[in-house]
């Protein structure tokens, strides 16, 4: 699970730096990240992988814990529909981050801070490019505004 990841992070040409929570399952995805490091392609640092054993096991709950505890941006990797090891678990996967969407939308944090995607294990080009734009999505879109609070909540003279 994410972790808190403190300060806002500003890059040296002042631009904010987001922090990405990423599930992954351990067959396609997982081994889609593998290929882009065989490829030795370039992505973002600032994603902070979870794996699972199958992305079907990615709750509600889980993606919302990611938000709370610090997370700009949540996204899954998924095998492809219809090539699930575990038959519909990336279904499953689905139908859950349809419902994080509204619950996202209803509380004010939005459903854009949240996607999925299905690649295979010979992805890693999309796997990279993926992590890039979420990255470039989440930078656009601001710090997680719970972050922002929280933060608020502890500076000095805030009692």
């Amino acid at each position: 699970m994410a972790t808190d990841q403190g300060p806002i992070q500003i890059s040296s040409d002042n631009m904010f730096e987001p922090d990405l929570t990423l599930f992954t399952c351990n067959y396609c995805a997982y081994m889609a990240g593998d290929t882009a490091g065989a490829l030795r392609l370039q992505y973002p640092a600032n994603v902070k992988m979870v794996r699972l054993p199958c992305t079907g096991k990615i709750d509600v709950r889980y993606i919302l814990a990611a938000f709370e505890q610090g997370a700009d941006g949540v996204y899954i990797v998924a095998c492809p529909i219809g090539t699930c090891h575990h038959v519909r678990g990336n279904e499953r996967a689905r139908s859950r981050v349809a419902l994080a969407k509204k619950v996202l939308d209803q509380i004010g944090l939005g459903s854009d801070r949240l996607e999925i995607h299905f690649l295979s294990a010979g992805q890693g080009t999309t796997y990279a490019a993926v992590a890039r734009d979420m990255v470039e999505k989440i930078r656009r879109l601001g710090p997680n505004p719970l972050r922002a609070n929280r933060l608020e909540a502890y500076r000095p003279g805030n009692g």
